[in-house]
């Protein structure tokens, strides 16, 4: 009774308000499930995805992209780079206003350089503990010349750092409002983008209305089309899964074991009955899922030599896996570590692995272990949602007679023994923040070893690092490929992981709904969607 009564006064805000419309028809107001949760609204600790889409309705950065992953004007109008890429001066616009707030020392408060200043020193601030803060970590300093000119200063030229700039801890906030409400920003923020915050139900329901004076148009018409945005947080997904055919939900993400075989067919094809009520997207996400391997095991362990290492990768059938697994959604990592969706991504010229078990065999017999006689059993770490591919992987490493074990940990425990490095062998995914290979290879330089950094196989290799600092400061694209397809080939060469696949944005989506385009990097784009009545 208490979730009836609440989800029936949640619409009636969104139906009816003094300020604006009196009646938000439904047909313009989108709705989604996130079953994750949403933990904050403020951007400077945007760092899971769910808390990425929410914020990404309601800010905006510097520069924005666009559904191929380019760079893109946003608060920034336009920019220019000086000093062999270590000096960039953005022109603004002046029309871009906040959401309106008490608070604010305006009643149409503009956006300027100064609080462009102000949001990306507030991210490197110790005392905020973003953990975003690394994102600037290439800034020297940041000043303006004017209200609308800013001035980005780097200690190295770094060639990805302008996508960086597009990632919503990025975005730019108001001091006066920031400061005032300081812990409680994050329930109730205030921000520049095609939504602004209503109402947030802890639980329950998070509800956006449209910003009447948002400053980008489709053509003559201002955007957002919608109205509204209304979320909720079911965790069950195969409840969610039947609202979704309901007509309760606007969007279904993701490939759930609860229902994947009920939308699709084994060669990932909407089935027939659900062909004519929704539209399936999937396009290359810049996320490779892979098993790492920990590169500081004692001598005595099996998966210290290479050639073990080696024998492991050429010894799965990622087609079959894909096919039976994942519904043909995704694509066999049949290269190294950097993703399909990005342009160093060439398996011809890094090398790769396909199903040769002849060559696995060979392997293992050099490493000292002919058909796996005398290896030691080894253990495998994964959650639960993955259990079923690492079963899959255990029979096949099984039949040429290596000892593998799965064990099932809780996702805070992986993630505390990633670390921490005390897992020798587990199961990872890499999604990356901004569309560069950088953001892939930076994983396995010494540099990065964890708790310092993301580089949870403490790979470390002399050639590498020099290749992945040379990369950094290479301002010319194809120099620049050139030298991550040759860091990605020692990788492949050396295998400190077992990349399985590269995983795809997967979204069925009513055929009522319009304008919802999809991206590599699965940002959740609704200032362009439009809703006709069923």
């Amino acid at each position: 009774m208490r979730r009836l009564l609440l989800i029936a006064a949640v619409f009636v805000v969104i139906l009816s308000s003094c300020d604006t419309m009196p009646e938000v028809p439904e047909n313009t107001v989108f709705r989604y499930n996130e079953p994750s949760g949403i933990s904050t609204l403020d951007p400077a600790f945007a760092r899971e995805q769910s808390n990425i889409w929410a914020c990404h309705q309601l800010f905006n950065g510097l520069v924005q992209m666009d559904s191929e992953l380019n760079v893109q004007p946003c608060i920034a109008r336009s920019w220019v780079v000086e000093d062999s890429g270590t000096h960039y001066i953005f022109q603004l616009r002046e029309d871009v206003l906040f959401h309106p707030h008490e608070l604010l020392r305006d009643e149409q408060r503009e956006v300027d350089a100064y609080d462009v200043i102000y949001s990306l020193k507030r991210l490197t601030d110790r005392a905020t503990a973003s953990p975003g803060a690394w994102v600037l970590g290439s800034v020297d300093t940041i000043y303006a010349t004017s209200r609308f000119e800013l001035h980005i200063e780097l200690d190295h030229s770094f060639a990805p750092f302008l996508g960086m700039l597009s990632m919503k801890y990025c975005s730019v906030v108001p001091q006066e409002v920031v400061e005032g409400m300081g812990s409680e920003f994050g329930r109730a923020p205030i921000g520049t983008g095609p939504f602004k915050y209503q109402l947030w139900a802890a639980d329950e329901k998070l509800v956006f209305r449209k910003n009447e004076e948002y400053f980008e148009f489709d053509g003559d018409e201002r955007l957002p089309h919608l109205e509204a945005v209304a979320i909720d947080f079911i965790t069950d997904r195969q409840a969610a899964f039947m609202e979704f055919l309901k007509g309760e939900s606007d969007l279904l993400f993701g490939l759930d074991a609860s229902y994947k075989d009920e939308l699709l067919t084994r060669d990932g094809e909407l089935r027939g009955e659900y062909s004519s009520k929704f539209t399936l997207q999937h396009i290359p996400y810049l996320n490779t899922e892979y098993l790492a391997i920990n590169q500081q095991l004692e001598d005595t362990h099996p998966l210290s030599i290479r050639d073990v290492r080696l024998a492991l990768n050429l010894s799965i059938d990622r087609e079959k896996m894909m096919r039976y697994l994942r519904n043909g959604i995704g694509k066999p990592a049949d290269g190294g570590m950097v993703p399909r969706g990005l342009p160093s991504y060439n398996p011809e010229a890094t090398g790769g692995y396909s199903h040769r078990l002849d060559s696995a065999n060979f392997l293992l017999a050099r490493a000292g272990y002919p058909e796996g006689n005398g290896m030691p059993a080894f253990t495998l770490s994964t959650t639960s949602n993955y259990l079923d591919i690492c079963e899959y992987l255990q029979a096949s490493w099984n039949t040429l007679g290596i000892p593998v074990e799965v064990e099932v940990l809780p996702a805070s425990t992986l993630r505390e023994g990633k670390a921490q490095g005390t897992l020798p062998f587990f199961r990872a995914s890499w999604i990356a923040d901004y569309p560069d290979a950088e953001n892939y290879l930076s994983l396995f330089t010494s540099g990065n070893h964890t708790p310092n950094g993301p580089n949870y196989t403490f790979f470390s290799n002399s050639e590498f690092d020099m290749l992945y600092d040379q990369a950094q400061r290479e301002s010319n694209d194809s120099a620049r490929l050139s030298l991550y397809r040759e860091m990605d080939a020692i990788i492949v060469n050396e295998a400190p992981v077992i990349p399985l696949f590269y995983d795809e944005v997967v979204r069925f989506v009513p055929r009522e709904i319009s304008g919802l385009e999809p991206n590599a990097l699965n940002l959740l784009e609704l200032k362009r969607v439009k809703k006709t009545a069923e």
